[in-house]
């Protein structure tokens, strides 16, 4: 009803079943995030983070899927026999291979954890895969546990106690097992015991082999052992008695295996807690958002700039010159003074680099286009913009035919005038009715050229500051805009990676 893990992965789906996709794909993002903000995190600092990241990722490539138990004693303790009692198995059903305790043996429920087997350096023929199709569902509340029986730690094989070392800081559950007559031995407590305080809720003692004991004597053994944790600071570490004889305790063991295999694996929890250090030490390295750095701000920057290179006052000579008959002299830009250029480019980045950190206030000043640059570019667009032609045929025409017909009306009118008072022999009536009419027609012209003058002025001074304004506007988004946002968003990459888990949690 065994079988020899051989490899692969198995269908194992443990309670934190996506703890190493989720702490896999933070700690990519961090990485990645760090990579791409390059100068803007400090040297040291990177190569600290990208280390401790390197020491997470080979953690999290065991899979933290898996609960990790260890069975760790002295030699007589009963070790081997509370294994074969827990996983309900006896190792001589694996051919003529038996368990012993010069190595570590497995025992793994719900599939096969072949690389974390590996890391921990157990042997291949020393791992048992607990269930089979006569199990049915009785041991899926162990699915994801993987069962150690550890080397005696004080074996007189030095190399026995060296893997005993090794192996205690990577197991989830440290499971004690001490015999009536040796629990207080000073090896156990000195060495390991006092130096595990803050484990306690991962740790649980048996007093094993209790059916040698008297009836009555039991209770003071374990009175004895609880005193001897406390006296190690672990006050909060539960006791059970167990005994492979009457069956004592297995249950109970099998119990609290049961809940720590329901609970998130310590791979996860530390894997999380370094991610959270890492993110931590981090911290200061960004700032707690981004500046607003949009349509707004690009408007007004190009409003400031030109009007720095005299668009207003070109736009306002083309306006008077083209509302007026004759034309007029334009307006011409100039490029921008220096110490405007220089002012503008401080606002922006006054605003695009508000609440950052100083390296990344630097970045966007390194980045972004130096005053001189921005001065030549801006002068550029805007004398790149051909000066409209401000006189207009149509509405030279329509003046002047408005003025000779208003011309005409009034000679007509006075004729008109003269022959009803019979001062000439005119036909005063017809004349001076003509004579009003030519005038009336005139003036409608004239205003019709004038109102036809304005509303072309107004469309050429408009026209031209837009077409101005969207190549300056360009001009600011190339040399302005597009530098500061690559470095806001591999600022934001970094800062979103860095809050990400404490966002998940909550």
């Amino acid at each position: 009803m065994t079988q020899a893990l051989t490899g692969g992965h198995g269908a194992h789906v443990a309670p934190a079943a996506h703890d190493e996709s989720r702490l896999g794909e933070r700690v990519q993002a961090i990485a990645t995030a760090l990579e791409r903000a390059g100068e803007e995190v400090a040297p040291e600092l990177v190569e600290t983070s990208l280390r401790d990241i390197a020491r997470v990722e080979e953690r999290l490539a065991l899979g933290v899927d898996w609960t990790v138990a260890a069975l760790v004693g002295g030699t007589g303790s009963g070790k081997s026999s509370l294994f074969n009692a827990i996983s309900g198995l006896s190792f001589a059903d694996v051919g003529a291979i038996r368990p012993t305790t010069d190595r570590a043996t497995a025992c793994v429920w719900g599939g096969q954890a072949t690389e974390l087997l590996d890391f921990l350096a157990v042997a291949e023929q020393r791992r048992i895969e607990r269930e089979s199709v006569l199990d049915a569902d009785d041991e899926r509340a162990l699915h994801g546990l993987v069962l150690l029986d550890m080397p005696d730690h004080d074996s007189v094989a030095e190399e026995h106690a060296h893997q005993v070392d090794r192996l205690v800081p990577l197991v989830d559950m440290l499971i004690w097992v001490v015999d009536p007559q040796k629990y207080a031995d000073n090896a156990l407590h000195a060495r390991y015991l006092r130096g595990l305080a803050d484990r306690q809720d991962a740790m649980l003692v048996l007093v094993n082999q209790v059916d040698t004991l008297p009836e009555g004597a039991v209770p003071r053994v374990v009175d004895s052992v609880r005193d001897l944790l406390r006296a190690d600071g672990l006050d909060e570490v539960e006791v059970i008695t167990t005994s492979t004889v009457t069956g004592e305790g297995i249950a109970d063991v099998r119990e609290v295996l049961a809940r720590t295999v329901a609970r998130r694996s310590t791979a996860a929890r530390t894997a999380e807690a370094e991610i959270d250090a890492i993110a931590r030490r981090l911290a200061p390295a960004v700032g707690t958002a981004e500046p607003a750095v949009g349509d707004p701000q690009v408007e007004e920057t190009t409003e400031a700039l030109g009007d720095a290179a005299g668009v207003g006052a070109v736009a306002d000579s083309i306006r008077s010159a083209a509302s007026r008959v004759r034309g007029g002299a334009l307006a011409r830009p100039e490029p921008p003074a220096v110490g405007t250029v220089e002012a503008v480019r401080g606002r922006w980045l006054s605003t695009a680099t508000a609440g950052l950190p100083d390296r990344w206030r630097r970045a966007v000043d390194r980045d972004v286009a130096p005053a001189g640059e921005l001065r030549t570019a801006v002068a550029a667009a805007v004398e790149g913009v051909p000066l409209p032609q401000v006189r207009h045929r149509g509405t030279l025409a329509l003046h002047i035919g408005g003025l000779v017909l208003a011309v005409l009306g009034v000679v007509g009118a006075v004729l008109g005038l003269l022959g009803t008072r019979e001062v000439a022999d005119l036909p005063g009536a017809p004349l001076l009715g003509a004579g009003a009419g030519l005038v009336a027609v005139g003036l409608a012209a004239l205003v019709a050229a004038r109102l036809w003058r304005g509303s072309r002025a107004e469309r050429l001074a408009t026209g031209y500051r837009e077409t101005v304004h969207a190549r300056v506007r360009e001009v600011v988004r190339d040399d302005l805009a597009a530098p500061t946002t690559a470095v806001l968003d591999r600022h934001r990459a970094l800062r979103v990676a860095l809050a990400k888990g404490a966002a998940q949690r909550g």
